[in-house]
């Protein structure tokens, strides 16, 4: 959730620390300071507030070697004394994301030993720790080994020394570092976001793995302590990729960047025609043997998953289960051998989602494919398949072409698995494929309506609450609409299944609730419009999203927009577009921060 970074040069680092701090502000903070050690000298600098009052107050500063750090509080309220970098004894400072686990044992044997502790975190005791055992050695590697040897929990961690200003230590557990490759020059940061501007040949360390830095080259170590080699890979990503540009937000950026993203998701699955071999080496036969799918997600990709499910179930006829990842890893029971686990993630570092995946392997001989936006993410290393999406970097919060460029996966997988079980006719998989190919056109038409949901936006921003309805692949996307609005424009609104009216929400319904309805034609439109009716009944405010040829069964609701795409088996695909735009739009007539939003964070790598 926190973003660290950190770097060693020639030049002063400074203003590299601070546009990679910058370009991490997505990931959720509310404090942030800065660590610099230059020819035995000792900087740090922490305020409670955005990186752009770090920088201000950080003018006039310079060094050769620092370190870096945007807080979003667990430990103790967000102020100065909480911010990082904390000290360590007098001479070791660290940057942490995380949480460790043993603090509070850790502490109480610190002070002990005679040290003081100035904060409410759980970080300074790592802080305090490597001090006590570097004591007068000169290895400062080590004694971070040693500190990882007795820390639990997850972490990213940063560290420099007044006595050693010649280099950084980095390590991980649980928790992303990528390391960044220059000349004269080396960075680490939990995201490689935060390095583009500086450098495009990266290294992803694997768990356990500690780094050192010196401004010549690098030396990883391994869990084990042994010398270890990890491959540099240039990452294609555009610095100016998590840029701006023309438009307001990085949400709106992001909403109408996903033509291109999907375009580029499907490329390989319409060449290769949607078949198996896209998943990776043995998929082919996983697919035609297994007995089950498990897809384990969380928030969005969640969401996803719930819309797969109609997909597999009705090309197949496999039995598909969806658990969100939190609540799988702490039930009870048995995967029944062969099962296909699908686990979906944007950043492949979700921890409760890596937990979700090492339970399941505990719980039966399964197989584990994964969805992933990033290529050496955790989740991508540990997965026997894999389909990565092309999203791209995704700055805002709230997830939008991820999200996307996950359903189109799923659907590409849907139609690899119905081929490889041969569960549908030719034509029926040559259709599936054709709808797919249509579909980056399709997203344009419906991003056409932005003006119109801005007419919408501007009503409902007026309220406290809001329902959002669906049926078959819909009813995911309304609770997909429900979560946007409540992520980023602050309004409680909740996502059901239409068909449950009658069995609880329709209490809730009155003239101050609006009700937002998506409508396909399909064999469900009769049993809609009769949802419909019954909110209309009391006094409910009804918006209805329609797509051609629908309209006419929704005369008399209180706003009626016509989408230019009837989605067919795409649908969920195609009205999730104006739902983001109807969140995104509200939450700017609500004045909320749209691409960091309270209390949350882009990545969730801690319980």
């Amino acid at each position: 959730m926190c973003g660290i970074v950190g770097a060693i040069s020639d030049r002063n680092v400074v203003p590299m620390l601070l546009a990679g701090l910058a370009r991490l502000e997505y990931r959720g903070y509310d404090s942030s300071g800065l660590a610099l050690m230059d020819a035995r000298d000792m900087t740090r600098l922490r305020v409670a507030g955005r990186v752009a009052d770090l920088a201000q107050r950080a003018a006039s500063l310079s060094g050769h070697c620092g370190v870096a750090h945007t807080r979003w509080a667990t430990h103790g309220e967000p102020n100065e004394a909480n911010a990082h970098p904390h000290l360590g004894g007098d001479n070791i400072l660290i940057v942490h994301n995380g949480i460790i686990e043993n603090h509070r044992e850790l502490r109480q044997e610190l002070t002990a030993r005679g040290y003081r502790f100035t904060s409410e975190t759980d970080s300074e005791a790592i802080a305090h720790l490597i001090h006590h055992l570097l004591g007068d050695s000169d290895d400062l590697l080590a004694a971070v080994r040693g500190a990882m040897q007795r820390l639990q929990g997850a972490f990213a961690i940063g560290v420099v020394c007044r006595d050693h200003p010649d280099r950084v230590i980095c390590a991980r557990r649980g928790s992303p570092l990528v390391l960044g490759l220059g000349f004269g020059e080396q960075f680490f940061a939990s995201d490689i976001a935060a390095l583009l501007p500086l450098t495009q040949r990266m290294i992803h360390l694997e768990d356990g793995d500690i780094a050192e830095l010196r401004r010549d080259g690098i030396r990883i170590v391994d869990q084990h302590g042994e010398t270890a080699t990890r491959a540099a890979r240039t990452v294609d990503v555009a610095a100016d990729s998590a840029e701006l540009g023309q438009y307001r937000h990085f949400m709106q950026k992001e909403i109408f960047e996903q033509a291109g993203a999907v375009t580029d998701t499907l490329a390989r699955a319409l060449e290769l025609g949607c078949r198996a071999e896209l998943f990776g080496p043995g998929a082919e036969a996983a697919f035609a043997q297994t007995p089950a799918i498990r897809i384990v997600a969380c928030g969005s990709s969640y969401h996803a998953g719930l819309v797969a499910r109609y997909w597999i179930e009705e090309w197949t006829g496999l039995p598909v289960s969806v658990d969100i990842a939190s609540e799988y890893r702490y039930r009870n029971g048995r995967e029944q051998d062969g099962t296909l686990v699908i686990a979906i993630s944007q950043s492949g570092e979700t921890a409760d989602l890596l937990a979700a995946v090492r339970t399941a392997r505990e719980r039966g001989d399964v197989r584990i494919m994964a969805i992933c936006n990033v290529a050496h993410a955790t989740l991508t290393r540990e997965a026997d398949l894999l389909f990565l999406t092309q999203a791209g970097i995704e700055v805002g919060v709230a997830s939008t072409k991820a999200f996307l460029t996950q359903l189109v996966a799923l659907y590409v997988f849907a139609t690899a698995l119905a081929r490889a079980r041969q569960t549908l006719p030719n034509a029926d998989l040559a259709r599936l494929g054709d709808a797919l190919a249509a579909l980056p056109a399709q997203i344009a038409q419906m991003l056409a309506l932005e003006q119109d949901i801005e007419h919408w936006a501007q009503e409902l921003s007026h309220y406290d609450h809001t329902l959002f309805l669906g049926r078959h692949t819909l009813y995911p996307i309304a609770l997909e609409g429900a979560l946007k609005l409540k992520e980023i424009a602050y309004i409680h609104a909740e996502g059901y299944a239409a068909g449950e009216l009658k069995h609880g929400p329709l209490a809730l319904v009155d003239e101050n609730m609006p009700v937002i309805v998506c409508v396909t034609r399909d064999a469900l439109l009769e049993k809609l419009v009769s949802n419909v009716r019954e909110v209309q009944a009391r006094g409910g405010k009804v918006f209805v999203l329609a797509e051609p040829g629908t309209e006419a069964e929704f005369d008399g609701v209180h706003r009626l927009l016509t989408v230019p795409v009837e989605g067919g088996n795409l649908a969920a695909l195609t009205m999730t577009l104006p739902l983001q735009l109807l969140a995104y739009h509200t939450a700017c007539r609500k004045g909320t921060d749209v691409d960091k939003p309270r209390n949350l964070a882009k990545s969730v790598t801690v319980e």
